[in-house]
């Protein structure tokens, strides 16, 4: 999908900001070598990294969002901020249409990180700042209230979190209710428990892996009862 193909009627200030923090994060993530995990720990070197969803990646889930009419969405995993412009954007836009209230539930863990995010929102404008809720801390304790009817769930995070995560929100996901899960394939050792869960008789999830990079895992919660 060509740069902005997806978002062309969005502002062009923030269009402009998207393609520069996407050429950051992959200028990042292309610097990192196999020493660096040998001097510290995957959290220590990724602690100061983007680790941006994908650019296509990103423009297929706010293509989703606007044909589902999403407003009440929930990320995993915010780092910087750069996913969560698209949900704020796609729900903001499905707002102006059902009329109803756009909130996205942005969770980070590292309050380093949170602030940067903060920092992108705010060049983006009041629309986008004023959708998004940032809950900096564990997650498994920050979603645990105010979270009802929720529309889309993306886990772009730690993968042993991604089955913790998607266990806590299930309650409050409505009929219909999409989840993304990125890097199902490159990371499919590590996603067992979590695929496991999803494809189980009865789990009340349909299941696809679209072919991305790395893969990303589209589910429809739609349980019998």
């Amino acid at each position: 999908m060509s740069a902005n193909t997806a978002i062309r009627d969005e502002p062009e200030h923030i269009r402009s900001l998207l393609t520069r923090l996407h050429t950051e994060s992959k200028a990042q993530e292309a610097a990192i070598t196999r020493d660096d995990y040998n001097k510290a720990s995957i959290h220590e070197v990724m602690r100061d990294k983007f680790i941006a969803l994908d650019e296509d990646k990103a423009h297929y889930i706010y293509q989703l969002l606007r044909a589902t009419g999403a407003t009440t969405i929930v990320e995993a995993g915010t780092s910087f901020g750069v996913s969560t412009i698209y949900l704020a954007l796609a729900a903001n836009a499905n707002s102006k249409a059902n009329g109803k209230t756009p909130v996205v539930v942005a969770t980070e863990h590292e309050p380093t990180k949170a602030a940067r995010a903060r920092e992108h929102w705010q060049q983006c404008g009041e629309d986008v700042v004023k959708a998004i809720d940032l809950r900096v801390g564990d997650l498994r304790e920050t979603l645990k209230t105010n979270l009802e009817n929720v529309d889309f769930l993306l886990l772009d995070i730690w993968t042993p979190m991604a089955l913790p995560t998607l266990k806590l929100v299930q309650p409050k996901l409505r009929h219909g209710a999409l989840i993304i899960a990125d890097n199902t394939v490159m990371a499919k050792d590590s996603y067992k428990e979590f695929l496991d869960y999803v494809r189980a008789p009865g789990s009340g999830f349909i299941d696809t892996t679209v072919p991305f990079e790395g893969g990303l895992e589209l589910l429809v919660y739609a349980p019998s009862q």
